[in-house]
């Protein structure tokens, strides 16, 4: 049906023109225009985060400067107190009080430290905070650092205090009970820059020194006080109260504030665990080398020790201009993002509501245009598919399409109408040639089944005379030699003794021809030799074997496995079962010269049991296995080839089969399958053995 692919144009063509008039300003149009405002929501968003973030950094800043001018203009009023400098008038008679003078005013100034030296720069006081040890209130001051020579110029009355670094040699003279705050572990932190520094032992402090003038404005001392920012919690928790207090940021973004001393976090509340605070962390190589190394300030993305900020640094320098430190603020970005994705969400739902509306409204208008040929097309489908009844019907249409419709339909009519012919005669020419294909099938099946009749039956008839006349021939000599033999006996009498031995052998040996001579009449003539049948229990049967060779089995290294499950009895001969069980049992032994082991199993079957003989030796080869069962093929040097095929016959003799494979199980090895039966069954007519009925073929 192939016809009707062709007029498929015409309706993708009437319809694409149709659906793309109608949503080219939706599809093309409405996609821009979103994109468009996605792209320029998120620049003034980001101008948005940056404009916050730079604010947020002038508060740190205004603070930060704050702090410094309150250090300094407090220690600038305890230097020129008079309290003081009374103090210093009684110190040569009262020291103590001169140093409960400056404890006092350390307190008051919350200051982690606060000295007094005089014009030369000996101690003379220095404040003891609360809790120290009686060891550390009295331990002895040493003389001023060098680093504050400066404080000794005369007029020195600046009121803030300076962004120093100092060793800590220099801080232990200031103040050694603030030692346990400067080592800082260094953290391995992505993204920065490389250091073979392990700790960080240096300070960073809010130093003011001032010189305490006597009436005539001479230096009789100096006073000097600072705040170690190292691990200051406080006060860094104090910036961030102020920057971020509590609700000023939206969406659940966490505020945060860092001092830096060069690139590492010497203060800070960013967490690098949940109740771990990242100081020691280092900033990332780009932001190092923009603020510190070209003293710009950072308004930007950053990654904070482990998540994305909206971040803003600027550089903190000492007296003399050198950028030692930054200054940090900024808030997590990943609540202000999602808000952002969500807009823009929410602003595509939009649009999209807006385009599936409008491609509603226009795609009901253009339906009545192409739905003729929509129908059209799908009944050109439908008859492809083989659905042949399938018609447009009417359609309200009364134009060129609805004529078109119409015109289709009867074509369809016809076309069914032929279609319909063709196949009665197809079917009836299929039905006489069916019937042709199975008469030559069944004579060529028939003349198959005759042709292997004759050759197996040509075969087994010209071995059972064979076989008949080989034994009768025997027979005779057989006769004669053991009648001879004992008319010696009886004729020497008591002479006979010396060759007794030879005699005796000479009676075994005749005694093997004649049994070797009624195995191939048993073969030749089975339904002669047919023994009684009973009921047997299988495994007994294997057990009684077993004993049979246990001769053998002694001779070996071979160890016996026993799976002996079967519960039904067969129906067979003892004698004849025994003697096919003996000669596997023997074939398995002789299969494993150096040892191995021999495992037995039986298992019920459907009307019957199965006896497997498995060994572990080499295995059966190709050849081997298609010669197996025939007569006289065998592979040892003294055998004769009749075990398999005499033990196959008398299987067959009551309906069971043996079959040989190799071991499947991945080991080396052959497996021997004798299939019994509960009552014997008839062997099957067209096998015979001599061309007689009643026996079974033993060539596998």
């Amino acid at each position: 049906m192939t016809l009707w692919r062709t007029p498929r144009w015409l309706v993708g063509s009437v319809r694409n023109k149709l659906l793309a008039m109608a949503l080219l300003p939706l599809l093309v149009a409405f996609p821009m225009l979103v994109i468009a405002l996605a792209l320029w929501g998120n620049v003034a968003y980001d101008r948005l985060l940056i404009t916050k973030v730079r604010s947020d950094l002038a508060v740190a800043h205004g603070y930060f400067q704050q702090v410094l001018g309150e250090v300094g203009s407090g220690t600038l009023g305890v230097a020129g107190s008079q309290s003081l400098y009374a103090a210093l008038r009684q110190a040569p008679t009262d020291k103590n009080g001169l140093s409960e003078q400056l404890a006092l005013a350390r307190e008051r100034l919350g200051l982690d430290f606060l000295l007094l030296y005089d014009a030369r720069g000996e101690p003379l006081a220095r404040a003891v905070p609360a809790g120290l040890s009686s060891a550390d209130a009295t331990a002895p001051i040493p003389p001023m650092p060098a680093g504050l020579a400066a404080s000794l110029q005369p007029g020195r009355t600046k009121a803030q205090a300076r962004l120093l670094l100092l060793a800590p040699e220099a801080l232990e003279a200031l103040a050694p009970h603030l030692s346990p705050r400067l080592r800082i572990p260094l953290v391995a932190t992505r993204n920065a820059a490389p250091d073979t520094r392990e700790a960080e032992h240096r300070a960073m402090v809010m130093l003011s020194t001032h010189p305490v003038l006597d009436a005539k404005g001479q230096t009789i001392a100096v006073l000097a006080g600072g705040l170690l920012l190292n691990q200051n919690l406080d006060f860094i928790d104090h910036i961030n109260r102020i920057v971020y207090p509590e609700g000023a940021l939206p969406f659940g973004s966490q505020g945060t504030a860092t001092l830096f001393m060069d690139d590492v976090r010497i203060t800070t509340n960013v967490r690098l665990f949940q109740d771990q605070r990242a100081i020691g962390t280092r900033v990332s190589q780009a932001v190092r080398d923009a603020v510190l190394g070209r003293g710009n300030t950072w308004l930007d993305r950053a990654f904070v020790v482990n998540d994305w900020y909206v971040s803003a640094y600027e550089p903190l320098q000492d007296a003399t201009g050198a950028r030692i430190g930054m200054l940090y603020v900024g808030f997590t970005e990943a609540p202000f993002r999602l808000v952002r994705h969500a807009m823009l969400a929410v602003m595509g739902l939009i649009f999209l509501g807006v385009m599936a509306l409008s491609a509603w409204f226009s795609l009901r208008w253009a339906r009545s245009i192409f739905q003729p040929v929509q129908r059209m097309n799908r009944t050109m489908q439908l008859v492809e598919e083989g659905q042949s009844e399938a018609r447009v019907g009417e359609i309200s249409a009364r134009d060129e399409l609805g004529a078109l419709a119409g015109h289709l339909d009867e074509l369809l009519d016809v076309i069914d109408d032929k279609t319909a012919a063709l196949q009665r005669w197809g079917e009836e020419l299929d039905h006489k040639v069916a019937e042709r294909t199975r008469e030559l099938e069944m004579s060529n099946e028939s003349l198959q089944m005759a042709q292997q009749q004759l050759v197996k039956s040509e075969k087994l008839a010209a071995i059972g005379q064979l076989t008949a006349s080989i034994a009768h021939e025997i027979n005779n000599p057989i006769a004669v030699m053991q009648g001879n033999l004992d008319l010696m006996r009886e004729t020497l009498g008591t002479h006979a003794q010396p060759v007794r031995g030879e005699l005796q052998l000479l009676d075994e040996q005749v005694e093997r021809m004649r049994l070797i001579v009624t195995q191939l009449l048993q073969y030749a003539r089975p339904t002669e030799y047919a023994g009684y049948v009973e009921s047997l229990d299988l495994n007994r049967t294997v057990n009684d074997c077993l004993v049979l060779v246990g001769h053998l089995m002694s001779q070996t290294q071979i160890e016996v496995e026993r799976d002996l499950l079967c519960t039904q009895r067969v129906g067979s001969n003892r004698q004849e079962l025994q003697q096919v069980i003996i000669n596997l049992l023997i074939n398995a032994i002789q299969a494993m010269p150096q040892g191995g082991v021999l495992r037995l199993e039986t298992r019920d079957r459907d009307e019957g049991a199965e006896l497997r003989v498995i060994d572990s030796g080499a295995g059966l080869s190709e050849a081997t296995q298609e010669r197996l069962f025939r007569p006289f093929f065998t592979t040892k040097n003294d055998g004769n080839g009749l075990g398999l095929w005499i033990s196959q016959g008398l299987v067959e003799r009551y309906g069971g089969h043996i079959a040989a494979a190799n071991r499947d199980d991945g080991r080396s090895g052959a497996i021997f399958s004798v299939r019994l039966f509960t009552e014997p069954q008839a062997p099957a007519a067209t096998n015979t053995h001599d061309g007689r009925p009643g026996a079974r073929e033993t060539g596998l």
